[in-house]
């Protein structure tokens, strides 16, 4: 379903080539100060068509509330937000309402919802509700500010080109919100434009390619969260993804870890000279028994490469019953990884908001 939460709930409605997309949320805190201009900056990272990196489709995302808010505060009522659709070129999916994309959600889409699947854009799956998100995470980050939370995050690598690596032990706000301010999110500029041009070497080939994203948050405390089934991981995991190029998630070491002993993976314990609980590595990735250990939490996604490329490719043609090539035409990113970075931020805030409300 398209409704995540239990304290806050956020529920995402729309499609990608709809009149309008947007959000719901229910469960705010009531007198909560919305920073609008900062929703609109944050939505702003991940809007299409800013640069040669990013699709050309041209969407200013502008966001309107129409309930919730009064002079920009929680007013108690659910707080509903919209971004009006207004660069559709649905003529450019014509063909594919018959031939099926490699690695789109068009054909198990159109075994469960037949005809009536709307094809145009990818549809409720596209990337583009991960706007809706971005809102919904936007204001929250900002009710987790309140709370001394903070979350940052930077492209780690796209293809084989990495970028330097957030230091998880360390509490310095400033470092984790950096890459944020950037046009091109990173911490290494120069592993930045190494991955432009990549990126621009990939498009010019009519094809795409991924990378990975690194996220952290600070100041969540120690204790939060749940075991078993509602545990940080799970719930954090869940908000992930939504996110729909995301393929892979890892805590901390994660898989590299598998190859460690215990020796060499275990966090200990440590006072500083404040008297706080510190561990003096962060492998874990600030989450034990789903809990927060209080170091900052980390973690990093894979992000597959865009399906949406211009080189020929073998499907099927649901019309025919038969074989056949596609060529896909239209405007597509040839990396979605630097617009998906706010997106995976905000998926930190939803989950993180569900443990500190």
């Amino acid at each position: 379903m398209n409704t995540f939460g239990n304290k806050i709930k956020i529920t995402v409605f729309g499609q990608s080539h709809a009149q309008a997309i947007g959000v719901t949320i229910e469960g705010l805190p009531t007198g909560l100060k919305v920073d609008t201009d900062r929703v609109q900056t944050f939505l702003d990272r991940r809007a299409p068509g800013k640069n040669t990196y990013s699709t050309q489709r041209q969407e200013a995302d502008k966001v309107e509330y129409l309930s919730g808010l009064v002079d920009g505060v929680v007013c108690g009522a659910p707080l509903t937000a919209v971004i009006f659709n207004k660069d559709q070129h649905s003529k450019d999916y014509s063909e594919l309402r018959a031939k099926m994309r490699p690695s789109h959600a068009d054909y198990p889409a159109n075994v469960k919802y037949g005809d009536s699947y709307d094809v145009r854009g990818g549809g409720q799956f596209s990337g583009r509700m991960t706007a809706p998100i971005c809102i919904a995470g936007a204001i929250l980050m900002q009710y987790l500010e309140e709370k001394g939370i903070y979350i940052g995050a930077h492209i780690s690598s796209i293809g084989i080109i990495k970028d330097k690596m957030f230091d998880n032990t360390s509490f310095d706000t400033d470092m984790l919100l950096c890459a944020g301010k950037k046009d091109f999110p990173v911490l290494d500029d120069e592993a930045g434009e190494k991955m432009k041009e990549l990126i621009l070497a990939a498009k010019n080939d009519l094809d795409s390619v991924g990378g990975i994203i690194e996220c952290m948050a600070v100041g969540v405390p120690a204790g939060i969260g749940e075991p078993m089934f509602e545990g940080l991981e799970n719930v954090i995991a869940q908000s992930v993804f939504a996110i729909p190029a995301v393929k892979g998630l890892e805590f901390g070491l994660g898989f590299e870890s598998s190859s460690l002993f215990g020796s060499q993976n275990n966090d200990e314990y440590y006072y500083d000279e404040n008297s706080n609980v510190k561990t003096r590595t962060n492998n874990a990735g600030g989450i034990c028994g789903g809990l927060a250990t209080g170091m900052p939490i980390s973690f990093k996604v894979a992000m597959k490469p865009t399906p949406s490329i211009g080189k020929a490719q073998n499907t099927v043609n649901l019309a025919s019953g038969k074989n056949d090539v596609l060529e896909i035409h239209g405007r597509h990113d040839p990396c979605i990884v630097q617009r998906a970075v706010p997106c995976i931020e905000a998926a930190m805030a939803l989950a993180l908001s569900q443990f500190v409300l």
